[in-house]
């Protein structure tokens, strides 16, 4: 007898991931593909487009291998943003996509944009101001430094909606996905800005927009004879992978805030009106009628990778050694700005700063400031963003760093914030299994799905008060080391590009 179930994939930064989900929300099976991102100069991170349909086919394959009997009802597929994939008429890529805000090239492009189009005007219409997050200014960039690749251009893709082309033939974008297009989407009339489209990103054909949750079309035969899916199976439109993540855990309703451990850190308060501040995103919702204010760290999840690697230690002995050293890393304070920093500080030049190391410090000591760092960098953005009007009733975590307690428990201790941990944290695959679920029941008229009953909260934690003054002190430590070291950081980040 068959088992009917979604399938959901996600294409992150350094890996993607597919699980197969059962109509309750079980997890019949989960599998991984590794990747890496290309760093082809400083400030650029780029990847070949083909390494995400390629691992798509193979993680397909492996979990209808794992779970012969599955009976896929819907594909769910999301994946990391906003990136600009540009093809050319046969959708062969015309240079390697580039990556989200952890790409910093496209500086010389918003400060023409906001010549051009003002500050306040970008604001009004797409509700941000632009930063390395800005996808629109990517495309610009195509435009001005690589004329022969833009000569080519005619589509533009993002991982998800690159899948759902593959899978379906279909062009199309999701709403979130396109908001973070800025300065090219009207977030209040949820549609392409003709004019600037025109301007900036002609001859690219701009792509249809849809929600998320959408159904972008059927499963192709040539796409059905690649992946093993059925022909005909449903694939929703898709989105990028935090919002997705958000799903996952249920922390997409009003007054929610989801909290992503990954490789970068990412936090998305969900409102129903739309709120401005320069150094946040404001974006449109995953689903109709939502509104999103948006941050995230340019690494978290890496930087602690970097330290593993840097003293050849594994995980386990650097969180029991980065335990024992205890709040405050024995007098150190670390700027996770080892990538740039995307929200709240807006400063692709910014660089990693560990400030007060002796010859006394060891490297539990330097992981607990790293863990510590994140922390500080999530409160940074937490506190931006009540100080524009969110409204954070709710908590939730999600993502791999969820696995342990001692990360979980530092960033509550630093913001003061109680988080809540559903029971499955595997992330956006997960969420786009859900929302494939849930676009199969809606066409059907059957009962939508709850995703409080597929992934239901199992823990909760809570702020010990006894750290609080010393983070609180910490924190302040935070905020002056930036200011006291931009300027050397900087004049630091133009020498870097320089040797280039």
């Amino acid at each position: 007898m068959s088992m009917r179930c979604t399938l959901g994939v996600d294409i992150g930064t350094s890996s993607s991931k597919g699980v197969l989900v059962a109509a309750d929300g079980t997890l019949l099976a989960s599998a991984t593909r590794q990747h890496e991102v290309d760093r082809p100069r400083s400030g650029w991170v780029e990847m070949d487009a083909t390494v995400w349909w390629s691992e798509f086919v193979s993680l397909a394959r492996e979990l209808l291998e794992t779970v012969p009997d599955a009976s896929v009802a819907g594909v769910g597929i999301s994946g990391m943003g906003p990136c600009v994939l540009l093809c050319d008429d046969d959708d062969v890529p015309v240079r390697p996509a580039i990556l989200y805000g952890v790409d910093t090239r496209a500086g010389e492009q918003i400060d023409r944009m906001n010549t051009d189009l003002g500050v306040d005007e970008i604001a009004r219409v797409g509700g941000s101001q632009l930063s390395s997050q800005a996808a629109g200014a990517k495309i610009a960039w195509v435009a001005d430094e690589e004329p022969e690749a833009w000569a080519r251009a005619r589509r533009l893709y993002m991982p998800a909606s690159w899948l759902a082309r593959k899978l379906t033939g279909a062009y199309v974008l999701d709403h979130q996905s396109a908001s973070q297009t800025s300065p090219l989407y009207d977030v209040e009339a949820e549609a392409w800005h003709e004019s600037w489209w025109q301007r900036y990103a002609a001859p690219v054909e701009a792509p249809p927009l849809a929600w998320a949750g959408d159904i972008a079309g059927g499963v192709t035969a040539e796409a059905a004879a690649t992946t093993g899916l059925a022909e005909g199976t449903p694939v929703i439109v898709g989105t990028i992978d935090a919002w997705t993540e958000a799903v996952s855990v249920g922390a997409h309703e009003v007054g929610d805030l989801m909290l992503m451990y990954g490789t970068t850190m990412f936090l998305v308060a969900t409102g129903d009106e739309t709120l401005r501040t320069p150094s946040m995103w404001t974006t449109a919702g995953a689903f109709p009628g939502t509104r999103n204010l948006a941050g995230g760290l340019s690494t978290s999840g890496a930087l602690t990778a970097w330290i593993a690697g840097l003293t050849d230690a594994d995980y386990p002995q650097l969180l029991a050694e980065a335990a024992e050293s205890g709040p405050g890393a024995r007098g150190l304070v670390t700027l996770p700005y080892f990538a740039g920093e995307r929200t709240p500080i807006q400063d692709p030049d910014a660089r990693g700063v560990i400030a007060g190391l002796t010859l006394e410090h060891g490297r539990g000591d330097l992981y607990r400031s790293a863990l510590e760092a994140t922390a500080l960098g999530v409160r940074h953005n937490v506190e931006t963003m009540r100080a524009a009007g969110a409204d954070l009733r709710r908590i939730v975590a999600v993502g791999g760093g969820t696995q342990g307690e001692l990360w979980l428990q530092i960033v509550s201790d630093v913001t003061g914030l109680v988080q809540e941990v559903p029971a499955i944290t595997i992330g956006a695959s997960y969420g786009a299994a859900f929302l494939a679920a849930a676009a199969v029941a809606e066409r059907a008229g059957a009962a939508l799905p709850l995703i409080t009953e597929w992934n239901p909260v199992i823990r909760t934690i809570t702020p010990d008060s006894a750290t609080r003054e010393r983070y609180d002190a910490l924190f302040d430590r935070y905020l002056r080391l930036y200011e006291a070291s931009k300027s050397v950081v900087h004049e630091l980040a133009a020498e870097q590009r320089s040797r280039a």
